[in-house]
């Protein structure tokens, strides 16, 4: 069967769309992975359509075939391997957003290897990125006020964009979010990220809202609820101002919140609670992180640490 032969529908290719969207923004991949993946995904849902399913209810075996499929066409192991790490994010992905029930790509075989460890910046990287907006106009304020509760709270940049006015409580330093799936959490406010969005919301947000009707806590130009895309534009260009490595994606300040818990003494579980994690099992990829910094340092620091 010709894999290409049949188009995906209009509804899985805006779940293809959203997906990508959100590697891009959020995991702040690459430009060029983005398009492998796009690439990867389209062929699926058309070799899905062709057996007349649709993304959403994709059956395991469906996609095993497809998989058998590739080989047996004659694709390299490493562009298998590419499309087959693309579904599972894919269907993680519309997991966590509540559009499937259950993952049907669980039972495909990981390729082996080493596991993927998440970048995070430096506590004085973080420092520095912040420290690049010091002025007190309406979009500073915001700006800065944005930058300093992602990082002090590990939010996703969807949970910081969808932040309300109700659910920020300066008084009780607590700000409550909605993550994946609809899963409400309670994330402690830190003394720094307060006093930015006491400032943002005296001197910044009213500025903003032009005599608009808007709930949302974080606004453009136009007095509307910014978008995920506007703030992975606006940290873009603090990370250009900062000189740090051009992939620093609102993610990475989310490793690096919970990284930087670990390194100065927090349990496994607390940081999970503070993410969001369903399961402890994706919070313990930072132990990992955390104990490779540890042998770096050492190996800086010890006399005979150096080979």
């Amino acid at each position: 069967m010709n894999i290409n032969e049949e188009k995906p529908s209009l509804k899985d290719r805006s779940d293809i769309d959203d997906f990508l969207v959100y590697l891009k923004v959020e995991r702040g991949l690459a430009a060029n992975t983005v398009i492998s993946y796009r690439r990867d995904l389209e062929k699926m849902a058309s070799y899905i359509h062709a057996q007349g399913e649709e993304l959403r209810k994709a059956r395991t075996v469906t996609l095993l075939a497809y998989f058998h499929e590739l080989a047996r066409e004659g694709l390299r192991p490493a562009s298998i391997a590419r499309a087959q790490a693309a579904t599972r994010s894919f269907y993680h992905f519309l997991c966590q957003e509540g559009r499937v029930k259950e993952n049907p790509a669980m039972e495909l075989v990981r390729p082996k290897g080493a596991q993927r460890l998440p970048r995070s910046l430096g506590q004085d990287e973080v420092a520095v990125l912040i420290e690049q907006i010091c002025g007190s106009s309406p979009a500073d304020l915001r700006d800065r006020a944005m930058l300093e509760l992602i990082y002090a709270c590990g939010l996703r940049v969807s949970e910081l964009v969808g932040l309300n006015l109700g659910d920020v409580h300066l008084e009780e330093r607590y700000v409550r979010c909605l993550g994946k799936g609809g899963r409400e959490r309670i994330v402690p406010l830190g003394e720094q990220a307060a006093a930015a969005l006491q400032r943002y919301l005296k001197g910044g947000r009213g500025k903003l809202l032009r005599n608009r009707r808007e709930q949302g806590l974080f606004l453009n130009q136009r007095g509307r609820r910014l978008t995920r895309q506007g703030f992975w534009l606006l940290l873009k260009k603090y990370v250009q101002k900062a000189r740090l490595p051009a992939r620093v994606s609102p993610h990475t300040l989310r490793h690096s919140f919970a990284t930087h818990l670990l390194e100065n003494g927090a349990d496994l579980r607390t940081v999970q609670e503070l993410l969001g994690h369903r399961d402890i099992s994706t919070t313990q990829i930072y132990t990992q992180v955390t104990v490779n910094r540890l042998i770096e340092v050492y190996r800086r620091s010890h006399p005979h640490g150096q080979e």
